[in-house]
């Protein structure tokens, strides 16, 4: 979970998550990465860290949330996770759909399972050109990933421990979603067989309450740019 500025809304995130049993049975860590907040997060963060199912660590200064989600990435492998999930520190996503996130994987149907805001969840209706550079992404992303997602920009993202330590991120900002995509297209893992095939990956509809850019939006026109830098960058390696 990455934090930045969110001294007001990480305790409720938090809350959140206690009013939900961790899913399927599983044991559930939160791993929080503090991003070099300039408010009071890193001393929230610092209180969560005595309880027994958090994680946390706290960049000196702010790098980005893709540097955080790598932090928290690898923090969470070392902590002997079996499946890392993404999840946002701003109550735009809901812990509660993470059952149905996680059931492709713990079928065995699923090597990774992407979250999206477009086929039939509820949602805060915003803004229409979001929306519609959203679309445009994403049909640029399945243009060279041959993939056929709906919302490659959705930050749910949950993958196993086997998908997980064979993808190294390399994205500081926003185009972490782009490039996570791009080399789970590209992945291939050992089947039961012995043989490694391509990674069987998965999309569920998830809830989504957006915030406004008064309420603390932190993405930009320029972080659509880069995700299209990202595409162009990872999908044609």
């Amino acid at each position: 979970m990455p934090v930045y500025n969110e001294s007001r809304l990480l305790p409720k995130v938090i809350e959140r998550f206690d009013a939900v049993p961790p899913p399927l049975g599983l044991e559930r860590r939160l791993v929080i990465v503090d991003d070099g907040s300039s408010d009071s997060t890193p001393e929230v963060v610092r209180r969560l860290s005595s309880r027994a199912d958090v994680v946390t660590r706290l960049h000196e200064r702010n790098r980005g949330k893709g540097a955080a989600v790598r932090t928290a990435w690898r923090a969470a492998l070392e902590a002997g996770a079996d499946i890392v999930l993404i999840h946002d520190a701003d109550l735009e996503y809901d812990p509660a759909d993470h059952a149905d996130v996680l059931l492709p994987i713990m079928d065995g149907r699923a090597d990774a399972v992407i979250g999206t805001r477009f086929l039939g969840a509820t949602h805060r209706v915003l803004y229409y050109w979001h929306s519609v550079a959203n679309r445009f992404i994403t049909t640029a992303s399945n243009m060279l990933t041959n993939l056929n997602l709906t919302d490659i920009e959705c930050c749910t993202k949950a993958l196993t421990r086997r998908a997980a330590e064979r993808i190294t991120l390399e994205e500081d900002r926003f185009g972490l979603e782009p490039e996570i995509v791009a080399k789970l297209a590209r992945l291939r893992l050992a089947g039961p067989d012995g043989v490694e095939h391509p990674a069987r990956v998965y999309e569920v509809p998830v809830s989504y309450s957006g915030r406004t850019y008064a309420e603390g939006k932190k993405i930009t026109w320029r972080d659509g740019v880069s995700a299209l830098r990202c595409i162009l960058k990872y999908g044609m390696r």
